[in-house]
């Protein structure tokens, strides 16, 4: 099966630091006015997942999400969480490192929309 969501090697770094100060972790793509929708990373029920939900994968051993309606239109992407500096306008755990979570998406191409991972609804 091929994975909805990934994360690059620095991205994980970041994950691990923030596991060592806050414990098991969780993301969700928000679809953000202020910052526009970047993923977040919050300790694991921070923030309350509902029945708009939808985790599409895990990373990092953390579940990822993103709202049924933004699944909408991302569901024939990749997305790759990545990490750059900068402060984020987020409630995210990492904006106080001087770093913010980032996504990177390409389209799936048709052969590889069959193997994708099954999402759970929430």
């Amino acid at each position: 099966m091929i994975k909805r969501v990934l994360i690059t090697d620095a991205a994980v770094q970041i994950v691990l630091q923030l596991k060592g100060k806050y414990g098991d972790l969780m993301f969700h793509q928000s679809g953000g006015c202020c910052d526009g929708s970047q993923p977040m990373c919050f300790e694991k029920g921070d923030f309350i997942i509902g029945s708009s939900d939808v985790l599409i994968g895990n990373i990092a051993d953390c579940n990822f999400y993103m709202s049924k309606d933004q699944f909408e239109y991302w569901q024939y992407s990749e997305l790759t969480i990545d990490v750059i500096k900068g402060r984020g306008a987020s409630f995210s755990l990492e904006i106080p490192l001087g770093v913010r979570f980032i996504v990177h998406s390409r389209l799936f191409s048709t052969e590889e929309i069959d193997k994708l991972e099954d999402v759970i609804m929430q």
